[in-house]
């Protein structure tokens, strides 16, 4: 015969098994919008702009939406690739490998500084030399030691090395005839600051800001060179993300990040954590120069 204590222990056996066939099935079925970012900067950054993004996204759009890190650049193609992002805050290089690996995938915004972006070259005050005033003064840095930042970043290696390449510098022309890869912007910064490296490339917004908000980290380094403008960075969608969650979502994105407003208090935060004053409309044949070169440097096959 059960004692108590065994139809107790059968009871709550019982009652679990029911209330997870009721409710796991449930949320097994709940879809949930996952967000990307290349990793160009520090991780604390990246997660306090898309954790507040995703949020504020899912209040708006009534769909949980989840920011999901990854390692690095290749890591956020490979997932968009396969459909385990399904939109991407990616660089302009980033961006046309992922798209043109991804079926139908769809630009829809890019920041109002996207659409006239800059590089700069800086270099350690140990080294010095006259700042540069036009394109060919970048031969100067000829056996330097060098670093990019992430092989597949736009601002950090594509646009620097196409600029070099045009002043007659090719990675051959560095220190031991190689180039180092920081990783990041943030990366680039310390390691020029510090002495391992002499001179460096990066995103001239993140250089904006790090210098302005923690002059420590720049205090061993100058600016040498600003890049003419391209365009870079813009928000990735896949294609099919209508018929994996609604029809018309893909639009509804596209809206509530054209309208976040600086007005809003929780919208100028994401504004600027983003370091942008609003999103513009943008579409994939903005980036036509950036594949052409991307292809040229053979970023791109």
């Amino acid at each position: 015969m059960m004692n108590h204590s065994s139809k107790l222990k059968q009871f709550l056996f019982c009652t679990t098994i029911f209330f997870s066939i009721i409710i796991f099935p449930v949320e097994a079925g709940k879809k949930i919008l996952k967000i990307g970012a290349i990793p160009d900067q520090n991780q604390e950054m990246l997660d306090r702009r898309f954790n507040l993004f995703a949020r504020e996204l899912s209040k708006k759009i009534g769909i949980k939406a989840k920011y999901v890190p990854v390692t690095n650049y290749i890591a956020a193609i490979s997932a968009f690739r396969t459909n385990d992002l399904d939109l991407v805050w990616f660089g302009g290089l980033s961006g046309v490998q992922a798209r043109l690996q991804s079926k139908n995938a769809v630009v829809i915004a890019q920041r109002d500084i996207d659409k006239e972006f800059k590089s700069i070259f800086i270099l350690n005050k140990k080294i010095k030399l006259r700042k540069a005033r036009q394109l060919k003064d970048l031969q100067n840095l000829k056996n330097l030691r060098f670093t990019f930042g992430s092989e597949n970043s736009t601002s950090g290696r594509l646009m620097p090395e196409y600029f070099l390449n045009k002043a007659g510098l090719g990675i051959k022309d560095f220190h031991n005839g190689r180039v180092g890869f920081s990783g990041s912007h943030d990366s680039t910064i310390a390691l020029v600051n510090s002495g391992s490296y002499d001179a460096g490339a990066l995103n001239k917004n993140i250089w904006d800001k790090v210098s302005e908000n923690n002059p420590m980290r720049t205090k061993n380094i100058y600016v040498f060179y600003v890049s003419p403008e391209y365009v870079d960075y813009h928000w990735l969608v896949q294609g099919d993300l209508d018929k994996k969650f609604r029809k018309g979502l893909t639009k509804e994105l596209e809206e509530w990040i054209l309208n976040l407003d600086r007005k809003t208090k929780t919208e100028k935060e994401i504004l600027d954590l983003f370091n942008a004053n609003k999103f513009i409309q943008a579409d994939a044949s903005q980036y036509k120069k950036i594949e052409s070169i991307g292809r040229k440097l053979k970023k791109i096959r």
